[in-house]
């Protein structure tokens, strides 16, 4: 198995019905339960364990996601709110080296649990022209909702890979 990436790359062609939008939807909805499922168990030297070889912590990973999917939860109210709006990405690897990453893995599950409710009513109530409205990402050039939907039900799905496939190779 690929270590760094346990469920293979993000794929999207640019055709999803609404089942596929709502199924992924479903996936950012759930994603908090499973990370405190993942990682309820873990005491502190579990969760400061790299999942990999120069990769970060369970730790690091949990508060990531609050990080990262903070950040697409405001660059989808932009692009619904603005037209094309151009957003700043952020040095995730820096972020990771803050202090605020040793704080318990608590906090972030629960901003997580908090931030997927909200971000899921949201995506829920979006119709097909919602979908289709863009941001310009400096690196990546313009993204639908659509298409970022599916990219950070994939990103949840990877970290979470990375954390439990971690503790299924220390036997935790």
């Amino acid at each position: 198995m690929d270590e760094k990436y346990p469920i293979g790359t993000f794929q999207y062609d640019g055709e999803l019905d609404q089942s596929g939008i709502n199924n992924w939807i479903k996936e950012i909805e759930d994603l908090p339960q499973q990370l405190h499922e993942a990682v309820k168990e873990l005491n502190d030297n579990q969760l400061d364990t790299p999942y990999r070889e120069g990769g970060w912590t369970v730790r690091q990973v949990v508060h990531h996601i609050a990080d990262s999917h903070l950040n697409a939860y405001v660059r989808m109210k932009l692009a619904l709110t603005e037209e094309k709006p151009t957003i700043k990405p952020y040095e995730e690897g820096k972020w990771a080296e803050l202090t605020d990453y040793s704080l318990p893995a608590e906090i972030s599950l629960h901003l997580l649990e908090s931030l997927h409710q909200r971000w899921a009513y949201l995506l829920r109530n979006l119709n097909k022209d919602d979908l289709a409205r863009t941001f310009i990402h400096p690196e990546l050039g313009e993204v639908s909702i659509e298409k970022n939907i599916g990219l950070y039900a994939w990103h949840g799905k990877h970290h979470l890979a990375h954390i439990t496939s971690l503790c299924r190779r220390m036997g935790w």
